[in-house]
Parts: C-alpha cells; structure tokens; sequence
C-alpha cells in the first residue's frame, strides 16, 4: 500500500497548542468535577432501623419476615403475579429469585438510625447505642447474608444537634477503627442539609478524622439527604444541590431524596406527600442533572403505606410500592428506601421484573453495537454505556445471571464494564475483550 497522501491544512502545531493551553484548566475542571460512574455497585435499596433496636440478627429477621409474608399473602408464583400485575412469562422467574434474595441477602444496604427514627434518648443511651452499632457492624461485616454496604445516619449539623450528631459520628467511627478498621461498604448518611457549607463541614470532620488515625486521605464519604426546599434552590435562585456536591470534595457519594420532610417543607398535606408528588419529581430532577457525570448516585425516597394487616390491605400495599418503584426505575431513580420488611418483596420483584423483562432487547443491542453487525437501532457510545449499565446493575443485584447474559452478548462482566470507562479514557473497542 503506498504512502498515504498529507491532506492540506492551516492551523498549525502552535495554534492548536495555543488552544490547548487556554483549555488546560477546563479539562482539569471537568476531570475533578464529573469523573464519571465509579463502577461500584448501586443497591437497590436503603433499610433503616432505628438504633436502640439493631441487633446481630436484624438482617435475618428482615428476611424472614418478608418470607412469611409471601408464605401468607402470595404462596406462589400464581398468586404473587396476581396481585402485582406481572406477566406469565415473567411471573415463575421473577418469583424464584425473589424467595431466593431473601433468604441470601435480604437487605443490600443498612443503616442504623439515629435521627428521626431514633426515639429521645439521654447522651449516655445515644453513647452506648453508637459504640454497640459500632462492633456489630464490625463483627458482622462480610459474613453470610450481611448487607455488602452498612453505616448509620446521624443527627445533621444545625446548631441544636450538631454536637450530639459529630459526636455519635465520632463514637460508631472510632469503634470501628478500634475493631480492626472501617469495613469497604461502609456508608454515612447527613441528614436535613440545607445549605453547603454543612456538607464542607462534614468534609472537615472526616477529613480531622482520617488525619487522626492515618487513613487514606477521602477514605469516609457520606450521603447528603435533601429533605428542604433550600437544598434545591438557593435563596439566591441557584441550584443548591450542585454546590452541595462542590462542597463535599469528592466525598459525596449519594443524595437521597426524603419524601415526607421535604413535602412538609413546601406545604404539601400529608395525605398527598409521596415519591409520585409533582414537587417530588421536580426536587429529583434537579437532583439527578446535579450530579450526573459525578460519580454521586441518586436515591428515590420511600412509601409509609405499609404491607400489613389483612390480605386485600398487604396487596393494596403491595401494588402501591410496587408500582412506585417501577417508576422510579423508569426514571433512572435505581435506589430507593424501605421502611418495612413487608416491603422487601415488592422491591425485588420491581427490580427483577425491570431487569428480566428488558434482558432480550438490551443484550441484543448491546451485541450489535459490540460487533458492529446491523440492526433496528443504530446505537451510540453513550447508549451502549447505557446498555451495559443497565446489564450490570441487574448482575450485581441478582435479577441476572452472568452465564444468561454472556450467552445473549458475548460479552463478559469485564468486557461491559469498558464500556463505561472514566472521563478521559478511551472507549471500548469493539468485541469481546477489544
């Protein structure tokens, strides 16, 4: 082959090196702001338990409440498809995985609380329920069917509380420290921020701390929850969430939407304050473009229509949470917050049922785009990251399995995770392991 012919241009070397120099800073700006996904693994759900009443067994209890309420409300498979509307195709699998999550890992993520659902207690009581959080979560870590992410909420930082919020912060940490370290799925959730100078002074405290024990400096990140109209829009007109995010240092790894506080907060009546609420999908939208491209997750809120008492009232529950759920998994919301074990069945059969019915069209996709063969759809690179995200996110929470989704793509876990490569990286190639 001859040598290529030298197409004619006119910028040369130093313009182009002109421009590179004036965007120096832009890059560096958007390589420190939006990172990109981090690659870890979302849980699909947050369960709080009020401090005082965490024990070793909390977990197992979760679980094997909601299997007897299975066992109770919905026998099998039938009867579950039934009540939530699920179709017959989906109806056998979906229910199979859901008895078997709960009997393997309930609950995703943990976090023991000490805010609102932690009664009045003296500062010896909130001492001691700290420290004893501090060695379960220590000696529990990792064991079977113990959630992979596990931390506490803590009281925020406005002036009547902070104290007795860093310090129950610094109780649970140090204990851990003492007890062989901070586990990796550690989590810490702030709660009531509403301005971002309360999201750096958590920054500070965490920081004091590692400096103190000779951690890795930004090894403790944390939650922000946004549960005020302040936390969305500053009084100035701006975006508060985004400064949030700034504030944090590279700290914050999620905001979690608080559906009853922040409801409250703009007037609307108790009887209307859900995570389907108009102002509740403007405060996420918000949320969600904030962080996009950060590397900070967005957590939907919760139901307090709870799955109890007799049967038609579970399953009108049921449906309610259910349906809720697929919403916000429509919605990209891949998070959300249960409040009752009773709850763990609708949130995985919503979750399994996304993943499983979306598998064939994702995978076909994905494939193509992989091999550049042709299809229906001419698919982009951002699309084929949304393709593997989609597919790893059901992996990673057991809607499915990898040896399915290898045979539908082609692909392995590795090769769909160079599809989302950090800001800066070079994309995947095409085909399997490129």
């Amino acid at each position: 082959m001859g040598q290529q012919k030298r197409l004619p241009t006119t910028l040369d070397a130093e313009a182009r090196a002109a421009v590179g120099a004036v965007l120096a800073p832009v890059d560096a700006e958007l390589a420190r702001r939006y990172p990109g996904d981090p690659g870890t693994r979302q849980p699909v759900h947050t369960v709080y338990v009020p401090a005082e009443s965490y024990t070793a067994d909390t977990v197992r209890a979760w679980g094997d409440a909601a299997l007897a309420a299975l066992d109770e409300h919905a026998p099998d498979a039938g009867s579950f498809a039934a009540v939530l509307g699920l179709p017959e195709a989906l109806a056998g699998p979906v229910y199979e995985r859901v008895r078997a999550k709960l009997q393997r890992e309930p609950v995703e993520d943990l976090r023991i609380d000490f805010e609102d659902g932690y009664g009045g207690r003296t500062d010896s009581e909130e001492d001691r329920h700290a420290a004893r959080a501090a060695r379960l979560v220590a000696d529990t870590y990792g064991n079977t069917g113990s959630p992979p992410y596990t931390g506490i909420r803590m009281k925020c930082l406005e002036a009547a509380v902070r104290d007795r919020g860093i310090r129950t912060l610094d109780v649970f940490l140090t204990g851990l420290v003492e007890r062989g370290g901070l586990p990796d799925g550690l989590v810490l959730t702030l709660p009531k921020v509403t301005y971002a100078e309360q999201v750096a002074a958590m920054a500070r405290l965490l920081t004091a701390f590692e400096e103190a024990h000779g951690l890795d400096a930004g090894r403790i990140g944390f939650e922000i929850q946004i549960e005020t109209s302040q936390a969305i829009l500053a009084a100035d007109g701006t975006a508060t969430v985004a400064r949030m995010i700034g504030a944090a240092e590279g700290r914050a790894t999620g905001l979690h939407y608080g559906t009853f506080d922040y409801s409250a907060s703009l007037g609307v009546s108790a009887a209307h304050q859900s995570s389907d609420h108009p102002a509740a999908d403007h405060a996420k939208a918000v949320m969600q473009v904030a962080a996009a491209g950060t590397g900070v997750r967005v957590s939907d809120g919760s139901t307090n229509v709870l799955p109890v008492g007799p049967a038609a009232q579970v399953h009108e529950a049921w449906r309610l949470h259910y349906g809720l759920t697929r919403r916000a998994l429509a919605r990209a919301y891949y998070q959300g917050w249960d409040m009752h074990p009773g709850q763990l069945p609708t949130r995985y059969a919503a979750v399994f049922a996304f993943y499983r019915e979306g598998l064939d069209k994702a995978a076909a996709r994905l494939a193509a785009y992989a091999n550049r063969t042709a299809g229906d759809v001419m698919d982009e690179p951002a699309t084929a990251r949304a393709l593997s995200g989609y597919l790893l996110r059901g992996l990673d929470c057991g809607a499915l399995d990898p040896a399915e989704v290898t045979g539908l793509t082609g692909l392995t876990r590795t090769d769909l995770e160079s599809f989302a490569p950090p800001r800066g990286a070079a994309p995947a190639g095409v085909g399997p392991g490129a």
